[in-house]
């Protein structure tokens, strides 16, 4: 058996997600939606698939399961449509940008039983994943504290940034989700610090460039997340888990693994410098993931509860980068 894929977005993230179906043996792209034709032919042509409109896609019986890569505005009402029709429903981060329309959509998700993963690909990185394992084996005892470094080599354009909710809801929110994942246990307060360090424009549209966010547990632990837009090196992707009897740490992937040596000293590879050529196995083991828990009926790996908790978490931040103090996670609602 395979599970038949709809796609519903042909741009850069829809490409990513077309690229990881199409490489499964467990599943096969079988349509595109997208209002832009030209995206939506290209990617038709590329993988041998129909193009189909939303609504034909939802009455489609040759689609088990859709992957939702479109606009964050659109993710919650296509989240609804496809849960009532009885389709399994794959979609990119976040739900929504209210805490409140989030919770209304996992409402109409528990109602129907549907099948839903939200897209934290970062869980399902080979590299990630080994440091979480050692956490889970006990060889690092009692987590103590986390650090993620995450940093772009360039900041999005305005246009996107103005429909992204900002750093924290955008950016931050996957470290948010890796945080939540090592840690293991829920965050209780969030302090962040916000500034406009490599582009005025971006101050110009409400948002920051540059952040680090401290998050604490009931017991203690912490979580340290550092974020820049400006990363002249390349794409900068680092995880630590310091432990009371050890530590593990996911370093970065360069172009080439080899490092070479010399009289004027040590000299390595440039660093990938783009999320979907980093990320590029993560994106394959999520989307076999998610096929594993349609086909087995099992909960998915990363489920909507995840996507709610990341999402409250990045709201505690823009009110903490606002405000300049500590905000309790039950303030945020939840």
């Amino acid at each position: 058996m395979t599970t038949g894929f709809a796609i519903l977005g042909a741009g850069r993230i829809g490409r990513t997600h077309a690229r990881a179906i199409a490489g499964s043996a467990r599943a096969r792209l079988v349509a595109i939606a997208d209002p832009v034709e030209a995206a939506a032919q290209e990617l038709a042509a590329q993988y041998g698939c129909d193009i189909r409109e939303i609504d034909e896609i939802a009455d489609s019986a040759d689609v088990d399961a859709v992957a939702i890569c479109t606009p964050t505005d659109t993710h919650a009402d296509l989240i609804e449509l496809f849960a009532r029709k009885g389709k399994a429903v794959f979609c990119e981060k976040p739900i929504d940008l209210s805490v409140d329309r989030v919770r209304d959509c996992l409402k109409v998700v528990d109602e129907t039983g549907a099948t839903l993963m939200v897209g934290f690909n970062r869980r399902f990185d080979p590299d990630f994943r080994a440091v979480k394992a050692e956490v889970d084996s006990g060889r690092l005892g009692e987590v103590e504290m986390v650090t993620i470094i995450s940093r772009d080599p360039g900041a999005p354009p305005a246009d996107y940034i103005k429909r992204s909710g900002g750093i924290f809801r955008d950016m931050t929110i996957h470290d948010f989700d890796v945080a939540r994942w090592l840690l293991g246990e829920e965050v209780e307060t969030v302090m962040a610090q916000g500034s406009v360090l490599t582009d005025p424009a971006i101050a110009d549209l409400g948002d920051y460039d540059s952040a680090n966010i401290i998050l604490r547990t009931a017991s203690g632990k912490q979580a340290i997340i550092t974020n820049s837009r400006r990363a002249t090196y390349g794409y900068d992707q680092r995880v630590e888990v310091l432990g009371s009897r050890g530590m593990a740490s996911a370093q970065n992937r360069h172009e080439v693994g080899i490092e070479i040596a010399g009289a004027g000293g040590f000299i390595r590879a440039p660093l990938l410098n783009f999320f979907m050529d980093r990320y590029t196995e993560a994106y394959a083991a999520e989307i076999d993931a998610f096929v594993a828990a349609v086909e087995d009926g099992t909960e998915t790996p990363t489920t909507g509860h995840d996507g709610l908790m990341a999402l409250i978490l990045a709201d505690a931040a823009v009110t903490s980068a606002k405000e300049g103090r500590a905000v309790r996670v039950s303030q945020t609602g939840d």
